[in-house]
């Protein structure tokens, strides 16, 4: 980040940064600065008096949002140019990128987007700059734009700040103009800035893919096509972060689900709900065994609760007003509405009032895996990440106030440990905190300002890097989640612990302390996989379907050279059986050479082969994922080696991908 600059009166940005010798191309160009507010401005903005401003690079988050955002003004121009009859709708950066919506008459194709990829090229050649013009009126910008009826729509909505509409609220709606090198206007767009000086400045893109979206995210609205691409400082990055994009699409869960036989989401059951196969129940059934009995270590008690719910239940908690709208919608029976169940905490509230409790008694920890059902927009459903029914293995904690960061320093012990077990060990916290200006959250100050503390404070205590997540919590409390790092860098929201002080009031939960006095306890909410579904994703596109050797749905399979061989490799499958290893004996007809083979695309750690020799000396060979080798391991050997891998739970060595 570079030193702050001072902006003499009637000067601009861009003889600031010149002035100060900063880049002004290449990959740490800079191309914005920002105000002491926070507020970025364009390199040609000229203040009225003095001001102190902080130059962002072209590589910084800022900077890669000019970017794209001024990547996909280009685009905008180019369907413009290539599609006279096109309407502007918006196109705004995100994470990795940009879009920008259209109203066309036919969908976009393929050979559409390398079309308006060349026209691209030929804009950013042409070193267009742009220029930022405020209108005086909101009719005079009506006037300009009477021929693209979504920014009318935008134009309209006075103070709302859409991502392409302008700040009107703040009295601003501008317009940015593509100059030539001659000054004439090319083209231009209603939007609040800023941009690149130049297009120029963009030294890597690529148009990525169309898909059909609605007007401003509503399906009431029409239907729009939209185009995503991405924009990078320079040309290997862009080629870096394709690589990334492949590697993804490699190990993608919903490809290896298949390709591996491990689950499905058969259309007559419905979009999100999935159905497991024996080998992907498999995996289920371990990371279920494996947390069930660390709970039970742990300190919790195993429970369990219905499906559905009378509607009064999450009115008590307080959910319903917040989670209607992600809730399956109602069932009547018997002159009442009932609920699928969206989540579990309301009845674990009911397990710890269904009795008098004694300070005696707490902490008091509740487990079940509690499936859980909600109505996720078709657009949003992703494989197992995204689905509408999910397994949560979640917990509930009841303490007294004083027990609350103790209990929270357990639980994130208990889950840095299970993460470390599944080998997702790179990994850092965010806490989620309420915004203050906003009416979703309930309970006093005082309330937030304690239990933010006492979250706050635990997490420093852990050393782990901790990001805050402003406006992100629950509407009755704060919480931490871990996020998680894969293999290939990218990172996912798993383990949740949530401070809970307003359930407790809402069902009138109480314990009778020492004194004799009936106190309220605190309640924290706690999900170490977050849901079996989304970990089980997770997993498959970490190890790329390559599951260490203890998650393995098949864990060591025999390969005969000759059928001859089969029946010995069947007695040393039925010692690794007793063992509890899972293992089995390829029957198939085919060659040796294509046994191995299918056995290195099923990702099986252990291919135990035995020919000849290994029937004389009473051995086996093994073949390993990663190609290696070893000969001639006799069978209590070669037994103990697998139940040691198995069992220390590693994904290193010889067995490993």
């Amino acid at each position: 980040m570079a030193d702050p600059l001072v902006v003499p009166a009637g000067t601009t940005a861009a003889d600031a940064v010149a002035a100060a010798g900063l880049p002004a191309h290449g990959p740490k160009a800079i191309v914005v600065v920002r105000e002491a507010g926070g507020r970025l401005r364009d390199l040609n903005w000229a203040p009225a008096a003095d001001a102190e401003v902080t130059p962002v690079a072209i590589d910084e988050p800022d900077g890669l949002d000019v970017l794209r955002h001024s990547t996909a003004h280009v685009l905008a121009q180019a369907v413009q140019d290539v599609f006279p009859d096109a309407k502007l709708g918006i196109g705004p950066p995100i994470r990795d990128g940009f879009y920008y919506d259209f109203d066309v008459e036919k969908p976009f194709q393929p050979e559409d987007l390398t079309k308006l990829e060349k026209r691209m090229q030929e804009i950013v050649k042409a070193g267009q700059t742009f220029h930022r013009r405020e209108y005086g009126s909101l009719d005079e910008a009506k006037a300009e734009l009477h021929a693209e009826p979504f920014k009318l729509e935008l134009v309209d909505i006075k103070g709302d700040v859409d991502e392409e509409a302008a700040a009107v609220g703040a009295g601003e709606l501008t317009h940015y103009d593509n100059l030539s090198k001659d000054g004439e206007r090319v083209w231009g767009d209603l939007c609040r800035g800023p941009h690149l000086p130049s297009t120029r400045l963009i030294p890597a893109f690529k148009l990525m893919r169309s898909a059909a979206a609605y007007w401003r995210g509503s399906e009431k609205n029409p239907q729009l096509q939209r185009i995503y691409g991405t924009a990078w400082p320079s040309r290997d990055e862009l080629k870096a972060y394709l690589n990334r994009l492949a590697e993804a699409e490699r190990r993608d869960h919903r490809k290896l689900g298949s390709e591996l036989d491990l689950f499905s989401f058969p259309d007559e059951i419905g979009s999100g709900l999935v159905v497991f196969h024996p080998k992907g129940g498999v995996i289920k059934r371990e990371m279920e065994d494996y947390v069930r009995a660390r709970h039970i270590e742990e300190g919790f008690q195993y429970v369990g609760s219905p499906h559905i719910t009378k509607e009064g239940l999450f009115h008590t908690s307080g959910h319903l007003p917040y989670y209607k709208d992600t809730m399956f919608p109602p069932m009547e029976l018997e002159g009442a509405n009932y609920y699928l169940k969206a989540m579990n905490c309301p009845m674990h509230n009911l397990i710890f009032r269904s009795r008098g409790r004694s300070y005696r008694e707490l902490p008091m920890r509740l487990f079940e895996f509690g499936t859980v059902y909600r109505y996720e927009k078709s657009g949003v459903v992703h494989g197992l990440t995204r689905v509408r029914g999910l397994t949560q293995d979640d917990s509930h904690s009841y303490v007294t106030a004083e027990q609350a960061p103790a209990e929270i320093k357990h639980l994130l012990n208990f889950v840095r440990s299970l993460l470390d077990d599944f080998g997702l060990d790179d990994y850092y916290l965010e806490l989620s905190t309420r915004d203050p200006k906003s009416d979703k959250f309930i309970g006093t100050d005082e309330q937030w300002e304690k239990a933010t503390k006492v979250l706050s404070d635990v997490a420093e205590e852990s050393g782990l890097e901790l990001v805050l997540d402003p406006g992100g919590a629950a509407f009755y409390g704060p919480k931490i989640s871990v996020q998680c790092k894969d293999a290939i860098g990218r990172t996912w929201q798993m383990s949740t612990i949530q401070y809970d002080f307003n359930q407790p009031a809402g069902f009138g939960l109480e314990y009778q302390a020492a004194d004799g006095t009936r106190q309220e306890p605190v309640m924290i909410h706690s999900a170490k996989f977050g849901s079996i579904e989304r970990f089980f994703g997770v997993l498959v596109e970490h190890y790329a379907g390559a599951f260490p050797a203890w998650l393995a749905p098949v864990q060591v399979v025999g390969i005969p050279i000759r059928d001859d061989h089969a029946q010995y490799l069947e007695e040393f499958v039925t010692k690794l059986r007793k063992a509890g290893i899972r293992a089995e004996v390829d029957h198939s007809t085919e060659r040796m050479q294509k046994k191995i083979r299918t056995a290195q695309q099923q990702k099986i750690p252990f291919m135990a082969i035995a020919g000849d020799d290994d029937v004389n000396g009473g051995t086996v060979s093994f073949r390993y994922r990663d190609g290696s080798q070893r000969n001639g391991v006799s069978i209590d050997e070669a037994v103990a080696h697998v139940v040691e891998v198995v069992r220390s739970r590693v994904n290193t060595g010889p067995s490993a991908a």
